[in-house]
C-alpha cells in the first residue's frame, strides 16, 4: 500500500486532518499516512509549494502527496489529481506543484493531470468549504487501492503554475530574496549551490547582506561561531541561509519573506 502525506494550513486544533485521515481509511484502511505539516501559513500556496517540493525526493515511489492550502475552495479552480514523475499529487489546482513541474522539466519527468470530476470517487455530501475531506481524501485514497488516474477525471495539459522570484546576477554576486522562515527563525534565500556554482570553492570569500547586515564568509555548520553570533551557510535543502546560532535570525534582523538577500565576492 503507498504512503499518503497530508499538507495542509489547518492546524491541529480542530479535528479537520483527523477527518481526512478517517476518510481516506473508510476507502483504503491500510494506508499509511504520514503528517508533513499542517502548519502552513494560512492560505501561503507558494510556502505550501516550496515545503512539497523539497520533501517529495525522499518518499518511495508511487507515494501520494495531499496538499490543502486552497485560499479558492468552492470556486471555478479545478480540484487536481496528478502524476509527476513517480510521485502523485492531490489538491487544487493553484500552483502547489510549480517546484515540482520545474524539476520535471529539468530531469524529463513524464507528468500528467486529470480533472478530479467524477463524483462517484468523492464522499455523497460535499460542502463548498471543505474539499480535503470531500473530494481530496477519497481522491487519493482511491489512487492507494489502485485505481488509475485517467478513472478519476478528465485530463488537462495546463496546470496553473506560480511565478517565483529567480535569483539575478550582479557585478561581484548576486540578488535574491527570502523565500521561508522555519521554526527556529532561519531565513532561507533563492540562491542555491547551483546559483553560487564555483564561488562555494571559497566560501571565506563570499559575504551575505541581510536587513542591512553584512556577514562575511560562510560557514559549513553552526558550531562554528559562537552562540548569538550571526552565521551565513549552506542549508539542508541546497539554499543560501542566515541563521542565528541558537537564536532567531529572522527576530534579530526583523526579516520577512520577499526581503531582499544578497551575496557578493569580497
Amino acid at each position: 500500500m503507498p504512503v499518503i502525506s497530508l499538507m495542509t494550513d489547518f492546524g491541529i486544533k480542530d479535528g479537520n486532518v483527523g477527518v481526512m485521515k478517517a476518510v481516506i481509511w473508510n476507502v483504503a484502511p491500510e494506508a499509511q499516512i504520514t503528517d508533513l505539516s499542517h502548519l502552513i501559513t494560512p492560505q501561503n500556496v507558494r510556502e505550501a509549494a516550496l515545503i512539497l517540493a523539497r520533501s517529495v525526493p525522499y518518499f518511495p515511489e508511487n507515494s501520494i502527496h495531499v496538499v490543502v492550502v486552497d485560499p479558492g475552495v468552492g470556486t471555478s479552480r479545478r480540484p487536481m489529481a496528478a502524476k509527476i514523475g513517480t510521485q502523485y499529487y492531490v489538491g487544487p489546482d493553484n500552483g502547489t506543484i510549480t517546484l515540482l513541474l520545474e524539476r520535471a522539466d529539468n530531469e524529463g519527468w513524464a507528468a500528467e493531470f486529470v480533472d478530479l470530476n467524477k463524483p462517484e470517487y468523492w464522499l455523497p455530501n460535499v460542502s463548498y468549504v471543505f474539499h480535503g475531506r470531500d473530494i481530496f481524501a477519497p481522491a487519493a485514497a482511491h489512487i492507494a487501492i489502485g485505481v488509475p488516474l485517467k478513472d478519476l477525471g478528465a485530463p488537462f495539459d495546463d496546470p496553473v503554475k506560480l511565478e517565483l522570484p529567480k535569483p539575478e546576477k550582479t557585478a561581484n554576486g548576486w540578488k535574491g530574496e527570502v523565500i521561508h522562515i522555519d521554526h527556529f527563525g532561519n531565513v532561507a534565500s533563492n540562491l542555491r549551490i547551483e546559483t553560487l556554482g564555483e564561488a562555494l570553492k571559497e566560501m571565506e570569500k563570499i559575504s551575505v547582506r541581510l536587513g542591512g547586515v553584512e556577514i562575511k564568509g560562510l560557514v559549513n555548520t553552526f558550531g562554528e561561531r559562537a552562540v548569538g553570533e550571526l552565521v551565513a551557510l549552506m542549508g539542508s535543502t541546497g539554499n543560501l541561509i542566515v541563521s542565528v546560532v541558537n537564536g532567531s535570525a529572522a527576530e534579530r534582523l526583523n526579516t520577512k519573506v520577499g526581503d531582499e538577500f544578497e551575496a557578493f565576492l569580497g
